[in-house]
């Protein structure tokens, strides 16, 4: 598991003298860490498996040259969603070491469906994209972590933005638009971007619900899903217009 180092071990702490407000702080930090850790791995992990996959005879059980699925490979494709679904509708059956199994499973998955992109993009306009994420990602989190501005109007309204992008990707899949197209990737861009931030301020405002309860563990693992399926589709976005095709 990646270790992060702690960018954050004095942004937004309380300025309140005293034991309770260190300990409380130090448990935000714990808390914040093993999210970013998990998130971490999480990207670390699907991204060997997807180049591994790639290169390997059993790619074409799943995909075809041109990154088509087979049937199979549409099974693939969809089981992180049945898996998401599964953490969230089951979060409080669920015992900690199976959210983290599931997270684990879901991280795999995606990066069997990942392989893909090493069949359509160059190899150093892939890891470009993602050294160029990863900056972006960590200096918006760091945003939504320390500011005290109220993002939750904004996240409504970013979420709205994510079910738009989803409908006008399925029209344009008709209309093959290269305009649309290129409107669809800087948006889906943005919205993540900010999604980022939002994500990060709701986790913080989780640990202090669930801080001393047996659902901290899993509500960090859960904060790591969405923060990793937020840095996957920034990702995702800006490789459409930053990756170079083969």
């Amino acid at each position: 598991m990646a270790n992060w180092s702690d960018p954050w071990a004095n942004a937004g702490a309380p300025q309140v003298a005293g034991t309770r407000a260190v300990s409380r702080d130090e448990g935000l930090r714990s808390y914040m860490l093993s999210g970013y850790n998990c998130t971490a791995s999480g990207v670390l992990l699907p991204g060997v498996v997807a180049l591994l996959f790639a290169r390997s005879p059993y790619m074409s059980l799943l995909f075809n040259e041109r990154g088509s699925p087979s049937g199979l490979g549409l099974v693939v494709m969809f089981a992180p969603l049945g898996i998401a679904l599964v953490m969230s509708f089951g979060f409080e059956r669920l015992s900690e070491a199976t959210t983290k199994a599931l997270f684990w499973g879901y991280t795999v998955l995606l990066g069997l469906s990942l392989s893909t992109i090493f069949l359509v993009y160059t190899g150093t306009s892939i890891a470009q994209t993602f050294f160029a994420t990863a900056a972006a990602f960590a200096g918006l989190s760091l945003y939504g972590y320390t500011t005290k501005r109220d993002l939750a109007p904004f996240g409504t309204f970013l979420i709205m933005g994510v079910f738009g992008i989803l409908i006008a990707m399925l029209i344009n899949m008709f209309l093959k638009s290269t305009g649309l197209d290129l409107a669809i990737s800087i948006l889906g861009v943005l919205i993540f971007a900010g999604l980022a931030a939002f994500r990060t301020q709701e986790i913080k405002n989780t640990y202090y619900m669930v801080r001393g309860t047996a659902y901290a563990g899993k509500a960090a693992v859960m904060g790591a899903l969405q923060l990793y399926v937020t840095f996957i589709n920034m990702f995702l976005f800006l490789l459409r217009f930053m990756g170079d095709r083969r």
